[in-house]
């Protein structure tokens, strides 16, 4: 087990009806962030009912029974409070950091939402929400340069049968077939108590805060229990080198380049996680330093993870050519950088500076009671311990050069790669 090395105060609690309690006080600044992380995300939807988990993200909106459609928002903002939510193959989460007193408008507000969200939805509600994701996914993903590459990619990536192989904002034919009863059905496998975890970062008593966590949510029946998800079991490499080419709108062209590697959390991840840092955190990485500034044949470049913590995860490196380089040669650039990183290794300067970049990262989001909430939410919600919050920069710093250098040559190598390369569409190439 790794050593602490942060000390952050963690208290966990466990409801009656399921619902896991996270608390951390934190007394430095007079404000309070509420964090609600629902284990659901668009894994978890059936085929053709494609982006409902997404689609949820809009609906926890529209008001439910004591809260008009929109108030959850200006509650919140008229008490000086920030809120969102977002969505991920694997979970959903909603937030809000509020000054201090109102902690308990915060709690209500997400407490009103999980237990009585159905007698306010309405076929127009649903209808509204339906064409503004929509909209969403014409604006961010179909018309937006490159922004299909998020679902191909994932589509290339994983079987047909997989979870993570269908887009997450769904397809327009799914979000155009929703009913009302598909989507109160959904909201009641999964928006329950025993299906989340609720984090409360920041100045608050704790037993106060506990007391208004049960008053406000205690009432709240777990569900019926979660269907379980389709196996999600994969061989360790693809076997083959899987490569596809679309046609885009682009100005110039922009390859991706995908290693499946273990699931997120797991040990043999860490050094994978160090890995990408290696190659594209920063203007200092190999990428960039290869592909932009010497050799002149990128704008940009960058490596991460793609942080799936069921069944596999990717490793995703990309470049954009720089206009008028073929995306072969930026391809070609870019297999030969990791080709040398499995060849030659890491250096310990390498190794020390991209562990600085991510150590800095960390501290800077555990700065915000925002995004710790976020995290002990997620440790809580993937792990089932909200304590590996304060032994998590312990995995990362236990990773050596030699780590790095064997976990190169194991999940980097060309049996393990799938390459999504955009290119201009002729048109476009004769108007640049």
């Amino acid at each position: 087990m790794a050593e602490p090395t942060l000390h952050l105060p963690i208290a966990t609690h466990t409801l009656a009806n399921g619902l896991r309690v996270v608390l951390s006080e934190d007394h430095a600044t007079p404000i309070v962030a509420v964090n609600l992380w629902y284990h659901v995300g668009s894994a978890n939807e059936r085929e053709g009912r494609t982006g409902f988990a997404h689609l949820f993200e809009h609906m926890l909106f529209q008001g439910s029974a004591n809260v008009g459609a929109n108030e959850h928002f200006e509650l919140v903002q008229r008490a000086g409070g920030t809120l969102n939510g977002s969505t991920w193959l694997d979970r959903t989460n909603y937030f809000e950091t509020v000054p201090a007193h109102q902690l308990e408008l915060a709690l209500w507000l997400e407490a009103d939402r999980m237990g009585r969200l159905l007698p306010a939805m309405t076929q127009e509600k649903l209808d509204t929400q339906r064409d503004v994701v929509k909209n969403e996914r014409r604006w961010s993903v179909d018309n937006q340069p490159y922004g299909t590459w998020w679902e191909r990619l994932p589509a290339l990536c994983f079987p047909p049968t997989h979870p993570f192989h269908h887009s997450l904002i769904g397809s327009m034919d799914d979000l155009s077939a929703a009913s009302l009863d598909d989507v109160a059905e959904f909201f009641r496998t999964y928006y329950t108590p025993d299906n989340a975890v609720l984090s409360i970062v920041g100045d608050f008593e704790p037993a106060a805060a506990l007391a208004m966590v049960e008053r406000h949510f205690g009432a709240i029946p777990r569900g019926a229990g979660r269907p379980a998800l389709p196996p999600m079991t994969l061989p360790p490499r693809f076997g083959e080198w899987r490569r596809a080419v679309v046609e885009d709108e682009v100005a110039a062209a922009r390859t991706f380049l995908a290693f499946r590697i273990p699931a997120c959390g797991t040990d043999a991840w860490y050094a994978l996680a160090v890995l990408a840092a290696v190659l594209g955190t920063g203007e200092g990485a190999r990428l960039p330093r290869a592909l932009v500034r010497e050799q002149r044949l990128a704008s940009d470049a960058g490596a991460f993870t793609f942080d799936l913590t069921k069944g596999a995860d990717l490793l995703i490196c990309d470049v954009t050519a720089r206009p008028g380089v073929p995306v072969a040669t930026a391809l070609e650039a870019l297999v030969a950088q990791i080709d040398r990183l499995r060849a030659e290794g890491v250096t310990p300067a390498e190794r020390d500076r991209a562990l600085a970049l991510l150590e800095a990262s960390w501290l800077l989001q555990l700065q915000s009671a925002g995004q710790r909430a976020d995290k002990l939410s997620q440790f809580a919600t993937y792990y089932g311990d909200a304590a590996r919050l304060n032994t998590e920069l312990g995995r990362y710093r236990a990773v050596d050069a030699a780590a790095l250098h064997a976990a190169a040559r194991d999940w980097l190598g060309e049996d393990n790669r799938a390459s999504l390369s955009y290119v201009p569409k002729p048109a476009a190439q004769e108007a640049a």
